[in-house]
């Protein structure tokens, strides 16, 4: 069920807020950092490539930085936590790649998981310190095809498979995010971290489908994607609503592939407690 209607122009007054945004030079991460910008809050764009940053960071008004940030490189995100000081209210962790051709991130990992996990969980463990509000980091309903396999989390001895990487990237991102809310809990903290089923939304994620992957993906563009701006509406709810943390926020509509944001219920194994342990310990063992 959508909650009360509520879209983007129903978003709080943010002035005196600071809010991080990865992968704001594009997409869900461009429309949230856009949005959040309009209602006061100080945005830091944490983009890959800065000069691109810095021509979408033009065309939003408001207070807005660019900063570089790759999440396939763990020296950058350590730089990035380096370079960080004072107040930080929301960290939004949107940036992700889909589906592409095996390769291996600068440090080895398995480009998805990655990308999309362990870069965010390395870059989450050095703001969190910081971060006084929430959490809120980007899945996919594609998660519930997760299937981690944490012995071979990159790859190594099994034949990729691109999709399964992906969905496995983003069953990572929710079981991160739930185990993070929980710990948070644990530590006596106020700080919240819940994770965003965005809904089909036409980005430049698609970019690398190849074969019939690109021809489902343009009729489905057509058919049923939203604009940026609407798939940005589960995040900017999740960053700003007085929900509880490990949340699960997805699209009401038909399948949840768009419509207005409501509270969900993420897959069983998004709620395997000892998974989430252990892929925790893994993730924090790889990005040390």
């Amino acid at each position: 069920m959508a909650h009360d209607g509520w879209t983007s122009a129903d978003l709080p007054d943010l002035s005196g807020r600071v809010v991080v945004v990865t992968g704001a030079s594009s997409g869900i991460g461009e429309a949230t950092a856009r949005e959040a910008a309009r209602v006061g809050a100080r945005v830091v764009m944490a983009v890959r490539d800065p000069a691109k940053g810095e021509r979408v960071a033009a065309t939003i008004p408001g207070d807005v930085e660019v900063r570089r940030l790759e999440l396939d490189n763990l020296e950058s995100v350590q730089q990035f936590g380096r370079d960080w000081s004072g107040r930080l209210d929301i960290l939004v962790n949107n940036a992700g790649i889909l589906m592409v051709p095996e390769g291996r991130t600068v440090d080895g990992f398995e480009r998805q998981i990655g990308t999309n996990h362990l870069g965010h969980f390395a870059l989450t463990s050095l703001l969190l310190p910081f971060i006084t509000d929430r959490i809120v980091t980007v899945a996919s309903d594609a998660h519930g095809r997760g299937r981690l396999d944490l012995d071979d989390i990159n790859w190594r001895t099994r034949t990729y498979r691109a999709d399964q990487a992906y969905s496995d990237s983003k069953l990572a991102n929710v079981l991160f995010s739930f185990e993070l809310q929980r710990r948070l809990v644990s530590a006596g903290r106020e700080t919240r971290a819940m994770a965003v089923h965005p809904g089909m939304v036409r980005t430049n994620l698609f970019g690398h489908a190849t074969g019939i992957q690109s021809v489902v993906a343009r009729i489905a563009g057509r058919l049923v994607m939203q604009q940026p701006r609407e798939g940005a509406q589960p995040t900017l709810f999740a960053a700003t609503q007085d929900v509880p943390g490990g949340t699960f926020v997805q699209p009401s509509g038909r399948g949840h592939l768009r419509g207005l944001p409501s509270l969900g219920t993420a897959s069983p194994l998004a709620y395997d407690r000892e998974l989430a342990r252990r892929l925790w310990d893994l993730s924090a063992q790889l990005t040390s």
